[in-house]
């Protein structure tokens, strides 16, 4: 009887306990279940996200991979561009599809929309080597342009090392724009030997110096 009435009393407190703490406890579960429920469609959404970028910005590679474009086709691909920044900002292929869209200004003789693209990519891109790409880019636009003052500041506001030999090159353009060949010539120079050393190709700067009336040991 003893053991039975402990039974009961084990009984009336489970009771007790229940009433009091069921509810939080069934909503706690909820809770819980609920974020492994929400973290796995998150995590689903995400890798959505990342397929359907990826696949868009092939079809991108692929529309623009012809030298020359119709207007058709130019069209087509810059809305493709809205459309991947547009959705997938924060991407590196929102990052690669502006990249393609400054080069696609250029094609189309709109120099404003190719600079815009191009510092699009240096406000809103959190990857070292895209920014420094893109402000390489931006400073020949401003060369072109007549601005080279504009493109030193660019280049010195950062472009990595793995692009130093076109960096220096584009420093060397907007010297020699500047009427100042001396700093050219020795830009050019650097731009040479840095590509040497690294095994890249660079072409035209031979041509450059030797314009100049500089050679490569002079």
């Amino acid at each position: 009887m003893a053991e039975l009435r402990t039974e009961e009393e084990q009984l009336e407190a489970l009771k007790r306990w229940w009433k009091e703490n069921g509810v939080s406890l069934i909503a706690g579960v909820a809770i819980a279940a609920a974020g492994v429920i929400g973290w796995n469609a998150w995590q689903s959404y995400q890798e959505n996200q990342a397929s359907a970028a990826s696949a868009r910005y092939q079809y991108l590679i692929n529309l623009t991979a012809g030298s020359q474009l119709d207007d058709a086709t130019l069209a087509e691909a810059r809305e493709l561009v809205v459309e991947i920044t547009d959705n997938h900002g924060k991407t590196l292929y929102a990052d690669l599809a502006r990249l393609i869209d400054a080069r696609l200004a250029v094609a189309d003789e709109d120099l404003p929309g190719a600079r815009a693209a191009l510092e699009a990519v240096i406000d809103a891109s959190g990857r070292d080597y895209v920014k420094g790409l893109a402000r390489l880019r931006l400073a020949r636009l401003q060369v072109a342009q007549g601005d080279a003052e504009a493109a030193l500041s660019t280049l010195d506001a950062g472009v990595p090392e793995a692009l130093a030999a076109q960096r220096a090159e584009v420093r060397g353009d907007a010297y020699h724009a500047l009427g100042r060949e001396g700093d050219a010539g020795e830009a050019w120079r650097e731009a040479l030997d840095l590509a040497e050393a690294r095994d890249q190709p660079l072409y035209g700067v031979q041509l450059k110096l030797d314009n100049l009336g500089l050679g490569v040991d002079s």
